[in-house]
């Protein structure tokens, strides 16, 4: 019978056997970035799911309380329900943040969880894969998979469902609420974000790229650094190319992000422009009050954050599917 060291939490390091002095593991680095993700956190989706769904209906409820006592103040109303509701906004938005802490937490937790499983588990690859090829160059892509591209990986993990679904929801919900008050200034803020459905995925597209070449240029960088230990990199060396190559990637990626950021900003500036003169149209004709307007205001702001959220999550998707890709290629190629 072989000694086992198992772990029996979902997610942790895969069990390892040991048998001749070498490492064997039944778990092996998963194809694909979804399969890897359903492999480690599965069960603790689901419970992020649901804490994320609670944490989305608290942020919204605020919004009509804004728009009553804005309201309730113009109109000259008893300062008794002011106060309570008042009071009621903040008994929602210390809920609220205790939902989102919680949130954060087991976000974190199921993030290094993955990252752990994942060093383990390409660890354990490397090693019983390394023996029988013994492939020249193949150390430098070791240490920059498991030191380093790992990380980022594990962490994606941790947000891979409940941040479009609370970003979404939160989204949805807004939108519905906007459209339930004033359809006419709920038309304003969806076209607020129309261009962005168009500019962010090409402008993503191009950021992937990069940090694809970015990832294969490190990864040289690592292999010349173990196979030529006392090599520097002075002018025309080929290290000093792959570094400045690193450099220029780098700079094309930081130049497109915040291109990106400043056009999101722009749309969102826009929309608040468009929403004070059609409300201030409204409230002169008497067609809205000035608590819908004021609402409408911080809907927007609300619907701007989470957008701005997706849209990352949208980008760390991508070159998080870039990462894994590359890292099931080395390990596949080290196999082949």
């Amino acid at each position: 019978m072989l000694p086992q060291v198992s772990l029996p939490r979902h997610g942790q390091v895969p069990p390892i056997e040991v048998e001749a002095g070498q490492l064997r593991s039944p778990a092996r680095t998963p194809p694909s970035l979804f399969r890897f993700i359903w492999r480690v956190s599965a069960r603790d989706q689901l419970a992020l799911a649901l804490l994320s769904v609670l944490v989305f209906t608290a942020g919204i409820a605020p919004l009509e309380l804004q728009r009553r006592i804005v309201n309730d103040a113009f109109v000259g109303g008893a300062p008794g329900p002011i106060i309570r509701l008042a009071a009621v906004y903040a008994g929602l938005a210390v809920l609220a943040g205790l939902l989102k802490l919680g949130l954060n937490i087991y976000r974190g937790y199921v993030g290094e969880s993955a990252t752990r499983w994942l060093r383990a588990t390409l660890l354990d690859d490397f090693r019983r894969i390394r023996p029988e090829l013994c492939q020249a160059g193949t150390e430098g892509v070791e240490v920059a998979v498991v030191v380093d591209e790992a990380d980022p990986i594990g962490g994606f993990v941790g947000t891979s469902v409940s941040e479009p679904l609370l970003q979404g929801g939160l989204l949805i919900g807004v939108l519905a609420y906007m459209v339930y008050l004033q359809p006419p200034m709920a038309l304003v803020a969806i076209a607020v974000f129309s261009p962005q459905l168009v500019f962010v995925p090409l402008m993503q597209s191009a950021i992937n790229r990069r940090v694809a070449s970015r990832i294969t240029t490190l990864r040289q960088v690592s292999v010349g650094i173990i196979d030529q230990p006392r090599a520097g990199a002075a002018a025309g060396s080929p290290q000093h190319e792959r570094i400045q190559q690193v450099f220029t990637v780098n700079m094309g990626v930081i130049r497109l992000k915040f291109s990106m950021n400043f056009l999101m900003n722009l749309m969102h500036h826009l929309g608040v422009a468009a929403i004070l003169a059609l409300g201030g149209y409204y409230v002169v004709k008497g067609t809205a009050e000035v608590g819908t307007v004021v609402a409408f205001i911080s809907g927007l702001a609300q619907l701007n954050e989470p957008w701005g959220d997706l849209v990352n999550w949208f980008r760390d998707l991508k070159v998080t599917q870039t990462k894994y890709d590359l890292i099931s290629r080395a390990v596949e190629s080290l196999r082949a």
